[in-house]
């Protein structure tokens, strides 16, 4: 069973950051508030860690479109390949914030991710979950908690995630209730972006 934990965003207790980076080395899976909907994520460098998670969606490893939950921006070499002025600008502009960009994937990605050709990145606007990758030193591969009920599509209360995922993860950090709409989606590996998803991010800053 997985343990609940509440930290707030105001001011992330160190301590509880701790244990859940913890967790993650040791290979555990978290479900942690970011700026949009709630998230479950693992450490990058752990493989067991990664191919949980991709069991839980139902998908193979090399497909999964797994985001790359990151601090800033300052290490994206090691995930990205090099990328022009203009789409740093774009990140620039709209990072930490509610959107997903997806980048041309570097040679020197993880293992599990080596023939992908894009990645997703993330810098959520979200104290808890910078703590946590901060901590971890770096990023949290992340994807969405999805509910069945399309109605729903996103739940938002941190308990009732608890309820319905403690026995498939192994800590849940209550930050208060999630939002309900994912992050809007943008496509940065080709010439032009593309919007892929529009989802909380407003498309007025491109």
């Amino acid at each position: 069973m997985a343990e609940l934990i509440r930290i707030y965003p105001e001011n992330p207790n160190p301590k509880e950051i701790q244990k859940a980076v913890k967790i993650l080395k040791n290979g555990g899976l978290v479900i942690y508030p970011t700026d949009t909907v709630y998230g479950l994520g693992c450490d990058i460098t752990n493989i067991k860690a990664l191919e949980r998670i991709a069991r839980i969606k139902q998908v193979k490893l090399e497909k999964a479109n797994f985001s790359f939950i990151c601090e800033d921006l300052s290490n994206l070499s090691d995930y990205v390949k090099q990328i022009d002025t203009a789409t740093f600008k774009i990140l620039k502009r709209a990072l930490p914030g509610p959107y997903t960009f997806v980048l041309p994937g570097a040679k020197s990605l993880p293992h599990p991710f080596k023939k992908r050709n894009t990645v997703g990145i993330r810098v959520p606007d979200n104290s808890i979950a910078i703590a946590l990758v901060n901590a971890l030193g770096n990023p949290i591969v992340s994807t969405s908690i999805r509910d069945e009920d399309d109605v729903i599509e996103y739940t938002t209360d941190p308990e009732l995630i608890y309820e319905k995922w403690d026995h498939l993860v192994d800590l849940v950090i209550d930050g208060g209730y999630g939002d309900n709409e994912a992050s809007t989606v943008i496509d940065l590996s080709e010439d032009i972006p593309t919007i892929i998803r529009e989802g909380k991010g407003s498309l007025e800053i491109f």
